[in-house]
């Protein structure tokens, strides 16, 4: 039970996958916690339906949050004007703002970071290192992989180099992979005949029932949506932790973080709901587990865990490119989940010192809707239209790639001076741009698609290798280290202004590596709450 002097033991701001893990961990273990959340609670079925009605959505193409509430107190990425893109590179992420959080429209990929990720400086001379290595997070990696019913290989070599196992693993993944469906299978074929090696995607679907989820039967709507709920999405733990007895506030939007007399501890959490009416609640410790761009965002608005001016800075991606191949053979894409398989050769190796680690990300989609807008603007109609959508549709073969991006202070989230959400709350504005590092690494995922084009005999539909894009995977932005004048957490992720305000969230993250950050920001919380128990 909590001090009668505090509403909670711990308020958690943020039920996202991260916020949620946390809060169900300190829940279970019988502190009172109470868990906020800008938006609303939607049940599945209901964005189901949404996703259903709504149009120019498709699950290859086209805007994942429009499913999604967007309610004019928590808007979601998307809503113009919310973040404003002000730097050389377009930066705004799908984020969405409900119970669960933007783990409702992933893709599902649960990497883990290779030992040599945490020593980027120490090894290759470039970024930063950890402050933690992998060993400290391995056993954190396994808790959040079993929360989350994690499916992945045991034989892989996930350092991309086609050997044994790897990284080293204590205990076997709890959920088995999924078979590799034929596309898979005759991809992998094809690329092997030019030393590429493509490995199975540790993801977050359920290949038998577990933990009241149902198995995956292939809907191939991972993203925007899994209609059956076979893919882990945050708000499982966000109802987990109800159930361990946390109280959780939707349509509480955080806006203040009080600070107390002395300025070193943070004394309570003040939240807005959508009337714009104010609540104060008190804690003995609080964990912020906004999205990597609300987390700033939060902080800067309360003037607390800033001494060191790097909150929103060192803003970190994984900027690539993508191409639509057709390849010269039926391969049948688009049964089964939106991604199954990845090329990790450029994952790790001596080159990380000249240029960033690449991960190529082979898509499952289907490419009905491109084909069939490509044909109709070019004037195909009637019987030949059929046939080509059927001729191109087998071939489809999509790939996007994710480059390693270093921390650079200039790369950042602020507040904006002159625009206001519907609360009165100052919106975003982003700086962005890719260093020489991301530039000499989109140098070889140039010569990479020539060569998937040559092994796969194929013709190109689509290929972007001029415009940066990002992949929603923002890191960087209140990063950790081990001095508190270019940090802002150290390696427990706590702040180093304020000993009982944790920040869990990807934004912790010093280094990007090439890989999705999610569980990684998902092992650093869980390893988080276990501190908070042991002081509480």
């Amino acid at each position: 039970m909590a001090n009668t002097q505090y509403d909670a033991d711990v308020i958690v701001v943020g039920s996202g996958v991260i916020g949620s893990l946390a809060a169900h961990d300190l829940a279970r273990h019988g502190k009172a916690v109470i868990l906020l959340e800008a938006g609303p609670r939607v049940p599945r079925w209901k964005i189901v339906e949404s996703f259903r009605t709504c149009a120019n959505v498709s699950a290859n193409n086209g805007n994942r949050n429009q499913p999604y509430p967007n309610e004019p107190w928590a808007p979601s990425s998307f809503t113009p004007g919310y973040i404003e893109s002000t730097g050389p590179v377009d930066y705004i992420p799908g984020m969405l703002r409900l119970v669960g959080g933007t783990t409702w429209h992933w893709g599902g990929a649960c990497w883990r970071n290779l030992p040599n990720d945490f020593k980027l400086k120490s090894l290759y001379g470039v970024g930063r290192d950890w402050p933690i290595g992998y060993d400290d997070l391995e056993p954190w990696y396994y808790r959040a992989e079993v929360e989350m019913g994690v499916s992945g290989s045991d034989s892989d070599d996930y350092s991309g180099h086609g050997g044994a196992s790897y990284p080293p693993r204590k205990q076997p993944y709890p959920v088995r992979p999924q078979a590799l469906s034929y596309y898979s299978q005759r991809f992998k074929e094809r690329v092997a005949e030019g030393g590429y090696h493509f490995t199975y995607q540790p993801n977050g679907r359920a290949t038998d029932p577990y933990d009241g989820r149902p198995a995956c039967v292939g809907n191939n709507d991972c993203s925007p949506i899994c209609p059956i709920g076979a893919q882990y999405s945050g708000d499982r733990h966000a109802t987990k932790a109800e159930r361990a007895g946390a109280r959780l506030i939707p349509n509480a939007v955080a806006y203040k973080l009080e600070k107390g007399p002395d300025g070193k501890k943070i004394v309570a959490v003040h939240y807005k709901n959508p009337k714009g009416e104010s609540t104060r609640l008190t804690a003995r410790y609080v964990i912020v587990a906004a999205h990597a761009l609300e987390t700033p965002r939060l902080l800067l608005m309360s003037e607390v865990a800033n001494s060191s001016g790097q909150v929103g800075r060192n803003l970190m991606d994984h900027n690539a490119f993508s191409m639509v191949l057709l390849a010269d053979e039926p391969l049948w894409s688009g049964r089964g989940p939106v991604q199954q398989g990845d090329i990790l050769n450029w994952r790790d190796g001596a080159f990380r010192a000249r240029h960033g680690a690449i991960r190529h990300e082979i898509g499952n989609f289907v490419g009905n809707v491109p084909i069939t807008e490509r044909l109709l603007s070019q004037g195909v109609i009637g019987p030949e239209l059929d046939r080509q959508i059927r001729h191109m549709a087998a071939r489809w073969t999509p790939l996007s790639s994710n480059i390693e991006m270093l921390p650079e202070p200039g790369n950042r989230v602020a507040l904006s001076s002159t625009r206001k959400d519907a609360l009165g709350l100052p919106t975003m504005t982003v700086h962005y741009d890719v260093n020489d590092y991301v530039r000499a690494a989109g140098e070889v995922v140039k010569q990479d698609y020539a060569n998937f084009q040559k092994l796969l005999g194929a013709e190109v539909f689509d290929k972007n290798v001029a415009v940066w894009e990002n992949r929603d995977h923002p890191m960087g932005t209140v990063i950790m280290g081990t001095d508190p004048k270019d940090s802002v957490v150290n390696h427990e992720c706590r702040t180093f202004d304020h000993d009982n305000l944790f920040l869990a969230t990807t934004g912790v993250m010093p280094a990007s590596a090439a890989n999705n950050p999610t569980m990684t920001g998902c092992a650093l919380a869980l390893r988080s709450a276990a501190i908070i128990r042991q002081e509480l």
